[in-house]
């Protein structure tokens, strides 16, 4: 929460700030939740049932339905960690919206979606299983944060893991099956992909602000002083370094338009970035 560092939201109570680090958890909770359920296992569905344009393994396809149940428990833990804190709290859950951030995903992909139908629902999966795990790790090993929110974090991470593997290898084949022209097109849309599941969701940290009673400009002052371009686009580029990696590896940035779409959104490695 960087914004908390900014003079206007310094200036607020102790009970104001709580109020707004609980908005914050209900706010990943809620997009955890809806990420589970709307993105990814849409994608995942796609693999269980085999409705792909390319055959797919049984046991591939069993393993998907073992993680659409993982995605549903996190889905129900999130939500239901949401109940358990407004009730230990009395601080209710602002409503929230995953509409914005859906649109954003499907936009970045729709250029493929006549010639590859779901393609970039399964690309989409692909980017946040392979981004997740590294976001996951701190948390469950700062005791700063309460133990339950650690302990459903620490449940997401060990699930997480195998499902980093098991899209890792998914992509593999996948991308295989794609015929070249395809290929260039998505190249040119995953900078675009990554980017629409990294950003900071500033609609909902906006609204928890306005309702702890600051005005819509100074919100607005807040947000883009504390989300700067660059800062968005460096942490997202360092989130995102293992998929980038990986895309890399499968000649992504080799491809018609590929290193250049990537360079555009500031996600091009550094050598240290590559080295992590």
């Amino acid at each position: 929460m960087p914004y908390l560092e900014h003079p206007e939201v310094r200036a607020l109570s102790a009970d104001t700030i709580d109020s707004l680090i609980a908005q914050q958890l209900y706010s990943y909770l809620n997009f955890v939740s809806n990420l589970e359920s709307k993105i990814v296992n849409r994608g995942t569905k796609l693999i269980a049932h085999g409705e792909l344009a390319f055959p797919v393994p049984q046991k591939v396809r069993l393993d998907a339905w073992k993680i659409y149940c993982d995605e549903a428990h996190h889905a129900l833990s999130g939500f239901d960690l949401i109940h358990q804190v407004s009730q230990g709290t009395g601080i209710a859950a602002l409503p929230y919206s995953f509409d914005g951030i859906m649109r954003r995903l499907d936009n970045a992909g729709q250029p493929l979606e006549e010639e590859a139908p779901h393609l970039v629902h399964l690309l989409q999966v692909v980017v946040f299983e392979t981004v997740v795990t590294s976001l996951l790790t701190d948390i469950p090993r700062d005791p700063t944060v309460v133990t339950a929110v650690r302990e459903v974090v620490d449940d997401h991470a060990r699930d997480e893991r195998w499902h980093h593997a098991f899209y890792s290898l998914f992509y593999d084949h996948l991308w295989a099956t794609l015929p070249p022209d395809t290929r260039s097109r998505a190249a040119r849309a995953l900078p675009e992909l990554i980017t629409a599941c990294l950003a900071p969701d500033r609609a909902a940290i906006g609204t928890a602000l306005e309702s702890v009673g600051l005005p819509r400009d100074t919100v607005r002052g807040v947000l883009d002083e504390t989300y700067t371009d660059e800062m968005v686009t460096a942490q997202i580029r360092h989130a995102a370094r293992r998929s980038i990696r990986m895309f890399a590896e499968h000649d992504v940035l080799d491809l018609p338009g590929g290193w250049d779409a990537f360079a555009k959104a500031g996600l091009l490695l550094s050598k240290e970035e590559e080295r992590r």
